[in-house]
């Protein structure tokens, strides 16, 4: 089956609770990640009118649920795309921790559910069980897990989890749970996204690897009388021309040696996640070939675990890039780039005037409360200067 086309798209931005900085590989331009600090990109987000956030997960990380806690007070519309570990954490805990930040926050938590893809990461949290073994872990908690927050008693007898007498007595806001997004590009992964989540990510790759990627999914979940929408996680460096835009991607790796780029890529290639295996499957920890798509650009991978690949371009080239994606199927874009509070602006300002967005933007808010652009000559406002030109 195929994948309808979307006609809007939801932006998320990005939370760097594992470090920012202007360059890669390297301590050179970067950047300490504070609480004030993640506060301040997560207000840019919502005052931008980027529709919420991801905070990533692992050791690596900060810890998503406390960050979210602490962070969402500071903000007004942003929602918190926040990680549970099917495993590390009991499901009923889990339902009682979203319940409360579903309901401090006022309906604004996501859920992002996350397998785990590094053994050895794994391992140091306890879970030593294989690859396809936790996605049957992953199944049996979200069983637990939705039931719970959708206010039933819940007795559950399965093979790894056990839980009688399970209820909440303070359910969330949204109902029957948040929205649950998912990755997964096993077999195993996939069947259980078509059983339980609401939400399909995947990884940057070229559209037309998407949307066979997208089309498996839609068939798993079709197959079991269900469906879901789906979204992607990509990085973005625009600037205002194509050439500046390159310029910059270069910049961002060009104090990683080769050294660097082959301990991480050694890191990488440990792991059991299909999805990681895809994305070094794109560019082989070469240089010399990271523009694996039109404006699709693998150079981040090199360093970086996960989600690997940038749009590269100006604004209407990046947001024309987005559109083939919409044509896929993808409604939802999970963005960041470096440093994440600066890029943050330029990707709102410079690509969302360009994209059908389904979210209310800074643009599509202004109230003429307040100045936009510098007042010229210190008597008239720019937009007036602007019209008397055309």
């Amino acid at each position: 089956m195929s994948v309808a086309p979307v006609q809007e798209a939801n932006v998320l931005w990005f939370l760097p609770t594992h470090g920012d900085g202007h360059y890669l590989g390297t301590s050179k331009g970067g950047r300490q990640v504070t609480l004030s600090y993640l506060r301040q990109v997560a207000q840019a987000a919502d005052e931008l009118g980027y529709y919420g956030v991801l905070l990533p997960t692992g050791r690596s990380c900060e810890d998503s649920w406390v960050v979210a806690s602490a962070v969402i007070p500071a903000t007004r519309q942003l929602r918190f795309l926040v990680a549970v570990r099917p495993g590390l954490l009991s499901p009923s805990v889990a339902a009682r921790m979203t319940a409360t930040l579903d309901r401090i926050s006022e309906g604004r938590l996501l859920i992002n559910v996350v397998t785990g893809g590094d053994p050895v990461e794994n391992k140091g949290d306890g879970m030593f069980l294989e690859h396809d073994a936790r996605y049957v872990v992953t199944r049996e908690f979200l069983t637990v897990y939705k039931q719970m927050l959708a206010g039933e008693i819940v007795h559950y007898h399965g093979e790894h989890i056990h839980i009688e007498d399970g209820k909440l007595l303070f359910l969330p806001v949204q109902h029957p749970h948040p929205p649950l997004y998912f990755g997964g590009s096993s077999p195993a992964g996939m069947a259980v996204a078509a059983e339980t989540i609401d939400k399909y990510l995947t990884w940057g790759e070229p559209p037309a690897e998407v949307a066979k990627k997208l089309e498996s999914a839609a068939k798993a979940a079709e197959a079991r009388g269900r469906k879901f929408s789906f979204g992607i996680r990509l990085h973005v460096i625009v600037r205002e021309t194509n050439a500046e835009a390159w310029k910059a991607a270069d910049a961002l790796i060009e104090h990683i040696d080769d050294k660097t780029i082959q301990a991480a890529q050694a890191q990488f290639a440990r792991m059991d996640s299909v999805g990681q295996k895809r994305m070094l499957a794109l560019h082989g920890g070469r240089r010399d070939k990271l523009e694996v798509s039109p404006n699709l650009w693998a150079g981040v991978g090199l360093v970086r675990g996960g989600a690997g690949t940038a749009l590269v371009g100006d604004g209407e080239t990046v947001a024309e890039r987005i559109k083939e994606y919409m044509a896929v199927g993808i409604d939802t874009f999970i963005m960041s780039g470096y440093p994440h509070l600066e890029e943050a602006y330029r990707f709102a300002e410079l690509v969302f005037p360009h994209l059908p967005l389904a979210h209310a933007t800074a643009h599509g808010r202004r109230t003429g409360k307040g100045p936009v652009g510098e007042i010229i000559g210190n008597h008239a406002l720019p937009e007036n200067r602007l019209r008397s030109q055309s």
